[in-house]
C-alpha cells in the first residue's frame, strides 16, 4: 500500500499523536538538534503520529522575523523518514495550518510537498469570518491535502460553531478527521453527533483534543437514535499537547483503553486514572491562570527530563505562572505512575546520538 494511504488508514483506526513543541536555545533561536531529539523521543515512545507547527509548536514560527514554519516541518519529517526506514513503520505526519484562505492554502501546499499526510486546520484568529466562509476555506485546503477539522476552545482563540456548521464540514470529501478541543461537553456532543449521523461517518476519524476529559472521551461509545436507526461512534485517538510529555505512559494508557473498550468492560481504575490525568493537565496547561503557562508548563517537564535545554518561548512573555513549578512538583509526587522519567533516562543518550547524526 502507498505510504500516504497507509498513514491515513492508521489515522482512521486511531493512534497517539503528540503535538511537537519547539526547541529553542537560550537566545530564543531555533535549536535544530534539540528539535530532532524531541522528535525521536516521541517516535521511540510509541507514538503513531506527530503533529508539527500546531499551537504547542508556537504560532509565532510563522512571523517574518522567525520564518520557522517550513524549517520545523522539514526537521521533523527528516527524523520521521529515518525512523520509518529503520523500523519499517509508518508514522502519521500532521502539519498545523493557520490563517485565511490564501495563507492556509500556501501552508497546506508546503506541508504536502514536504511529505505530510494531513493538516490540522486551525480556526484561531478567524472569528471575523462567517461559518460559510470557514466552510469554503476548508474546501479549498482539502483540495490540496486531507484536512483534520478543529474545534478550538474559546480561551485560546476559538469560537462556538453551530451544529449545522459541523454537518456541512462532515460532507466535505477531503475531511479525514475532526479534532474536538472545545473543552465543553455540549459542543463536543455537537461534533460527535454531526460526524456519527453524516453520510461520511465511516470516513471521518474523531480525535480528542479535550485535555480536560481525555480518558473519558476515549472510553465512551456515543449512540444516537434517529428515524428508527441507531448511529454509534467512538473517538479513534487523541491529538494532544498534553501527550507531548510523559508520552510513553500515554501510549501505554491508550493501549489499555482500547483493550478495555474492545472487551466492553471498563474498570474503576481507568475512571480514577481519568481524574488524575485531568488534574495533571490542569497543572501543565495552567488553568489556574487561564492557560497563560500552557506551553511553558510542557517545556518545564521536558527540561526536567533532559529533553529540552530550557523553557524558552519565542514570545518572552510566555513562561511559567506563579506557583506553576510547585504544582508540577505536586503532580510528580501524587501521580508517579503517570510519568515516563525512567524510560527517558534509559534512552536519552541514544536519542541524542541519533539526533546529532541527522
Amino acid at each position: 500500500m502507498d505510504r500516504h494511504l497507509q498513514a491515513l488508514e492508521i489515522f482512521k483506526n486511531g493512534t497517539v499523536i503528540p503535538a511537537n513543541p519547539l526547541a529553542l536555545d537560550e537566545n530564543r533561536r531555533f535549536d535544530e538538534s534539540g528539535q530532532r531529539l524531541l522528535t525521536n523521543y516521541y517516535l521511540h515512545a510509541g507514538s503513531g503520529g506527530l503533529a508539527v507547527a500546531v499551537h504547542t509548536t508556537q504560532f509565532e514560527i510563522r512571523l517574518p522575523q522567525y520564518q520557522l514554519f517550513e524549517m520545523v516541518l522539514k526537521t521533523a519529517v527528516e527524523e520521521i523518514e529515518k525512523f520509518e526506514e529503520a523500523n519499517k513503520k509508518t508514522i502519521v505526519r500532521v502539519a498545523g495550518v493557520c490563517g485565511e484562505i490564501r495563507q492556509a492554502a500556501a501552508e497546506a501546499a508546503a506541508a504536502r510537498d514536504l511529505g505530510y499526510d494531513a493538516v490540522l486546520l486551525s480556526p484561531g484568529g478567524l472569528n471575523h469570518l462567517t461559518e460559510a466562509e470557514m466552510i469554503e476555506r476548508t474546501k479549498t485546503v482539502s483540495s490540496i491535502i486531507p484536512v483534520i477539522g478543529f474545534y478550538l476552545q474559546n480561551a485560546v482563540g476559538g469560537r462556538v460553531f453551530s451544529y449545522r456548521y459541523w454537518q456541512e464540514l462532515c460532507e466535505i470529501q477531503g475531511v479525514a478527521g475532526i479534532k474536538c478541543a472545545s473543552f465543553n461537553r455540549y459542543t463536543t456532543l455537537d461534533v460527535v453527533r454531526a460526524v456519527t449521523t453524516s453520510s461520511r461517518a465511516g470516513e471521518i476519524a474523531l480525535y480528542t483534543g479535550n485535555d480536560d476529559n481525555i480518558v473519558i472521551d476515549l472510553l465512551t461509545k456515543y449512540s444516537f437514535t434517529e428515524g428508527g436507526k441507531t448511529y454509534e461512534k467512538e473517538f479513534a485517538g487523541g491529538l494532544l499537547g498534553h501527550w507531548s510529555v510523559w508520552t510513553e505512559k500515554a501510549v501505554e494508557l491508550f493501549r489499555r483503553i482500547k483493550e478495555e473498550r474492545r472487551q466492553a468492560s471498563i474498570s474503576n481504575e481507568l475512571l480514577t486514572l481519568a481524574a488524575q490525568v485531568t488534574d495533571t493537565n490542569s497543572v501543565l496547561f495552567d488553568t489556574a491562570h487561564d492557560f497563560k503557562g500552557c506551553i511553558a508548563g510542557l517545556h518545564e517537564v521536558l527540561r526536567r527530563q533532559g529533553l529540552m535545554k530550557g523553557i524558552w518561548c519565542l514570545n518572552p512573555n510566555e513562561t511559567l505562572s506563579e506557583g506553576q513549578a510547585q504544582e508540577i512538583d505536586r503532580i510528580y509526587r501524587m501521580y508517579p505512575h503517570l510519568n515516563d522519567d525512567r524510560f527517558v533516562e534509559e534512552n536519552l543518550d541514544t536519542w541524542k546520538k541519533i539526533a546529532g547524526g541527522k
